[in-house]
């Protein structure tokens, strides 16, 4: 999952975001789904989106909604992912999370440092009660930490070294830090208890625990990234590491799409013009990756499908 500023839509020349879902693997990806997003200003002004084309029922809709949307698309055609990756923009949100999962997807998410979790031990309780008011529920007394508190506590020497793939330069290889969490805040603890509801439970105040993946990097004194994930316990390091890392390719042919194919140069100013478009851009790309990855390629890296711009590394 990804979403860049790619193109106008409208008489003023401000540029939207656009959500898209990509297939993708170590040696390739391809764009799959695009959604251009509006913002909430578009919904009531009619002047706009009849200039624009927008459709009628098309309004405001948050960007982790948008990529939902493509994912249950894309299950409708037999495409349901075998794992789902995005950005901290994604991995963030605690209801981007549940719902992914709820789709019996997977997911390898990045999120900030300030993102709060309660270690895997961590036992909520229930105070006795007094006899008056409420009877008091079952949660967690001690304050939850930042998993950039939480990974640096650990320490430099719980981290593993890790190659995941290789670079212009060489071996890409860091230290990494792999710990069981239960994601917390107010929104975790909500979709907690309504998913104990609705299976006709009550909820025993016990947060679901996920996979913690730190990258502490040599000469850095605390963590620098963070990502979680429900795979299972039994992943190791590596796997979870290259997953993580998965996204450069998609940063590394989202230059290719805006510089070498023009999914940026879109100078129209109408819906319809700019998925048009998106869809040309598309195609054009998916072609070059099958020459590319062709067997009867001259070479392993066709000088049609270099990018034109050095990629970022991550």
């Amino acid at each position: 999952v990804a979403h860049q500023y790619c193109g106008a839509l409208g008489k003023q020349a401000n540029c939207q975001v656009a959500v898209s879902v990509h297939a993708v693997t170590d040696a390739a990806s391809a764009p799959l789904g695009w959604r251009l997003f509006l913002p909430k200003d578009w919904e009531q002004d009619s002047e706009r989106r009849r200039a624009a084309g927008v459709p009628e029922g098309v309004g405001h809709r948050e960007k982790w909604r948008l990529a939902l949307d493509m994912l249950d698309e894309l299950a409708g055609w037999g495409l349901t992912p075998p794992l789902v990756v995005a950005d901290a923009g994604y991995g963030q949100n605690a209801d981007f999370r549940a719902a992914v999962a709820d789709r019996g997807i997977p997911f390898v998410v990045g999120v900030r440092a300030d993102l709060a979790v309660q270690p895997l031990d961590a036992q909520p309780t229930v105070p006795a009660w007094s006899g008056n008011g409420r009877r008091p529920q079952s949660r967690y007394r001690q304050p939850a930490v930042s998993v950039g508190e939480f990974a640096g506590q650990a320490g430099p020497s719980q981290c593993t070294e890790v190659t995941w793939r290789e670079g212009a330069s060489g071996p890409m290889t860091s230290r990494f830090l792999m710990e069981r969490v239960r994601p917390a805040g107010r929104r975790s603890r909500q979709i907690a208890k309504a998913a104990a509801a609705a299976g006709q439970q009550e909820w025993d105040g016990v947060l679901p625990d996920v996979w913690l993946l730190a990258q502490w990097p040599d000469g850095d004194d605390r963590p620098t990234r963070f990502w979680l994930s429900d795979l299972p316990e039994d992943t190791p390091v590596a796997d979870l590491v290259r997953l993580a890392k998965v996204r450069w390719r998609i940063e590394h042919d989202y230059r290719e799409l805006k510089h070498g194919l023009g999914l940026d140069h879109f100078e129209g100013r109408s819906w319809t013009g700019w998925h048009h478009h998106a869809t040309l851009v598309t195609a054009a790309h998916a072609f070059l990756t099958e020459q590319r990855l062709s067997p009867k390629a001259d070479t392993p890296d066709s000088p049609s499908t270099r990018s034109s711009t050095p990629s970022k590394t991550c």
